[in-house]
């Protein structure tokens, strides 16, 4: 069983990913926490500080190819292994 880890989002993201790596940590709407950062900037000022701080100390996420894969919802999952295998029997 893996550990969950605090992530900045590679999928889901506007700026740098922290907004979408915090709601994927607490399993939140990504909006949600998007619209919490907003609200400590025009509120507190301390918003933006917060964030450049967050984009730093939290780590990119790792992904592998098939799971960025079968997150790309831009466009068909392409195997390129077996693509390059029926090219070489060509």
């Amino acid at each position: 069983m893996s550990q969950k880890q605090l992530h900045r989002s590679l999928t889901d993201r506007k700026i740098g990913g922290v907004a979408g790596g915090i709601a994927e940590y607490f399993n939140i709407d990504p909006t949600l926490v998007r619209l919490i950062w907003a609200i400590t900037i025009f509120w507190a000022g301390t918003g933006v500080l917060a964030y450049i701080i967050a984009w730093f100390i939290i780590p990119e996420a790792t992904i592998s190819t098939d799971e960025r894969a079968s997150k790309n919802a831009d466009g068909p999952i392409i195997d390129v292994e077996n693509q390059n295998n029926d090219q070489q029997k060509d």
